[in-house]
């Protein structure tokens, strides 16, 4: 039943009673004593409706945006969430030798990695869906057993196990891991993974390290030339990468049929060098045994073909070896540079060929015109003895060179006179860079003829006063085997491109700096050097026809900046066989102190000759007379 009750009082209205009218005819109160009006009530809906149209209007305005504006904004970020551009890394192309020997090569290689942390929760989570798979302890001796099986005893399995059960979040397991294996254990273990990495290999180890160089690594663990022929040719080597899109799932995966965009790599190109890797090492080999049995503090040398100028060796002691490692060989002390091209010195008699070219070339003597040589002369103020005291000597002009006399030379070099010496030493390249493919090629020193003092030119006809290198030696002795044509060396023959194009190193014409006869002259005059009562004999190979010449350059002494008296630069360079050249062999040792210094270079040309006889079957020369030397 239904409790009415009078408003204001709380009694009951009996049934049937009609409720009394508010005063006035109005609404009565409610129990709360407000009254209710339609007018409150209208707007409490009117709000209600009102903030629901506003919802709605945000609602179809965000529906509306993300439709059109923003939807293409969100679908980019999604995209790009999923989306992969991978780097197709070119491989460095390779250093081979005149004959396509490799000296320096690329291997790809993979580092092992995995995430132990991760890995381990993983695997108990599917042990508890399903007790049958197994633990994250046998997974660990599992892999253990593959890293043993496939990589044998270059791992070392206690370390392994002790990477897989850390709890890194990353680590690597192995490094520059071979491919093959790399793939059989990721195969059988897809948890594992297998990041490319470059290796540059050297297989001859310090096999021509000086020309070739080395590499290191850029931030993003790109091979880059270091020095040498690898940063000279580094972009040549180097090759173009590749590039490829696709989407990645969020379990890692490649979404099949999303591969896009694909830019394949073109690989670097093969540098192919004018170098003999057999002579080279030969070379290397002696270079350091000489070096060592002399007590030089440096030695180098340099072979070159006779007729192109080609370098077929160029060797310094002490070479490092970049299989090993920058770091480790400085360490040990190795010379990481290439003095043959870089450091200059002095080279006394053996640029005494110069002034018997020049004086033969303007018919200013000839081999047989003797001379009476005191054992001092007196030139441009100062005074200049031979190296062994004696009175007048009736030397020929081959005799004066034969027996290295300081004094018929500087007799010859004053007939040439001052400026065509001065044009001689430009024509034979001194005072300038060949042009060889290698960084830090020094130019060495000559002086300029407008800066000649007091005493110069009685230094420069006998090699001192003036600087040059071991490969600019090579070169003066280059043109007069070539018959007066001097090519400036190469050390580069070509580049070969992936597709097999090859590309010939662009090589400068030959300048002829004496006719043919002169060279041929002075070749045949500078046998009397290696012969009985020449300065080098130790030079000469039984049945060969062999032309050079020694030199011994004083050294500048620090304390008084003068020429010292026990420090000398020891030369040889001579022409291999002189009747019909073949090789240029210069050598260099830079303060030697035991056995005969001044020829102590000789017997290093010896040793490298008669290994080129050996190998190249070289014929030997047709008999010839011995030279004259001194008149009876």
């Amino acid at each position: 039943m239904t409790d009415r009750r009078h408003p204001g009082t709380g009694r009951r209205v009996p049934p049937g009673v009609a409720r009394p009218a508010a005063p006035g005819g109005g609404r009565l109160p409610n129990r709360s004593g407000r009254i209710r009006t339609t007018a409150s009530t209208d707007r409490r809906f009117t709000l209600m409706r009102t903030a629901l149209v506003l919802i709605l209007v945000v609602a179809l305005v965000k529906l509306l945006w993300v439709q059109t504006v923003g939807g293409t904004e969100l679908a980019a970020r999604a995209e790009s969430q999923r989306q992969v551009q991978e780097v197709l890394p070119a491989t460095r192309g390779s250093i081979i030798d005149v004959a396509g020997e490799p000296i320096a090569f690329t291997r790809e290689a993979r580092d092992l990695s995995i995430q132990p942390h991760v890995e381990a929760e993983n695997a108990k989570a599917r042990r508890e869906l399903d007790s049958t798979k197994p633990t994250w302890d046998e997974l660990v001796e599992d892999i253990v057993d593959e890293f043993e099986t496939v990589l044998g005893d270059s791992v070392d399995r206690e370390e392994i196990e002790a990477k897989l059960t850390s709890d890194a979040g990353f680590t690597y397991l192995v490094r520059n891991v071979d491919v093959t294996q790399a793939n059989a254990i990721t195969k059988k273990f897809p948890m594992i993974g297998a990041e490319r990495v470059d290796i540059r290999e050297y297989p001859g180890g310090a096999l021509a390290a000086n020309v070739v160089g080395a590499t290191t690594k850029s931030d993003e663990g790109k091979l880059i030339g270091l020095q040498g022929i690898e940063a000279f040719f580094n972009d040549a080597l180097d090759g173009e990468d590749g590039k490829q899109t696709f989407d990645r799932a969020q379990d890692n995966t490649v979404i099949p049929g999303t591969l896009r965009n694909v830019t394949e790599p073109r690989d670097g190109d093969t540098v192919r060098l004018t170098l003999d890797a057999d002579l080279q090492w030969y070379v290397q080999k002696a270079i350091q045994s000489a070096k060592d049995s002399s007590g030089a503090e440096n030695a180098s040398a340099v072979v070159l073909d006779a007729k192109t100028g080609e370098v077929r060796a160029m060797a310094n002691d002490n070479t490092f070896n970049p299989a090993v490692g920058i770091g480790k060989e400085l360490e040990r002390g190795a010379d990481l540079g290439n003095p043959a091209v870089t450091t200059p010195f002095e080279p006394g008699s053996v640029q005494k060929i110069i002034t018997a070219a020049a004086a033969i070339e303007a018919g200013l003597t000839d081999p047989e015109e003797v001379h009476s040589v005191d054992g001092s002369i007196s030139m441009e103020g100062v005074t200049v003895s031979d190296a062994w005291q004696h009175g007048p000597e009736a030397y020929t002009t081959a005799g004066i060179f034969g027996k290295s006399s300081n004094v018929g030379t500087l007799m010859l070099a004053q007939r040439v006179g001052k400026p065509a010496f001065s044009e001689y030493l430009d024509k034979f390249g001194l005072g300038q860079r060949t042009g060889i493919a290698l960084a830090g090629e020094s130019e060495g020193l000559v002086p300029d003829l407008q800066n000649w003092q007091g005493g110069t030119f009685a230094n420069l006809p006998i090699g001192q006063g003036l600087s040059m290198t071991t490969l600019q030696m090579a070169g003066i002795y280059q043109t007069i085997a070539n018959d007066g044509v001097r090519v400036p060396p190469r050390i580069v023959a070509e580049t070969v491109g992936p597709d097999g194009q090859s590309t010939k190193v662009e090589r400068p014409e030959g300048e002829r700096v004496v006719s043919e006869q002169t060279a041929r002259t002075v070749r045949d005059m500078f046998r009397g050097v290696t012969q009985s009562g020449g300065t080098g004999p130790q030079a000469a190979v039984a049945g060969y026809q062999i032309s050079g010449k020694t030199g011994t350059a004083q050294q500048i002494d620090p304390g008084c900046s003068c020429y010292s008296n026990s420090r000398y630069w020891i030369t040889f360079s001579g022409i291999l066989p002189a009747d019909d050249p073949r090789y240029v062999i210069a050598i260099m040792l830079d303060a030697p102190s035991r056995g005969v210094l001044g020829a102590s270079a000789a017997p290093l040309f010896h040793d490298i000759a008669s290994w080129l006889i050996n190998r190249d079957n070289i014929p030997p020369s047709a008999p010839a007379e011995d030279v004259v030397l001194q008149a009876r």
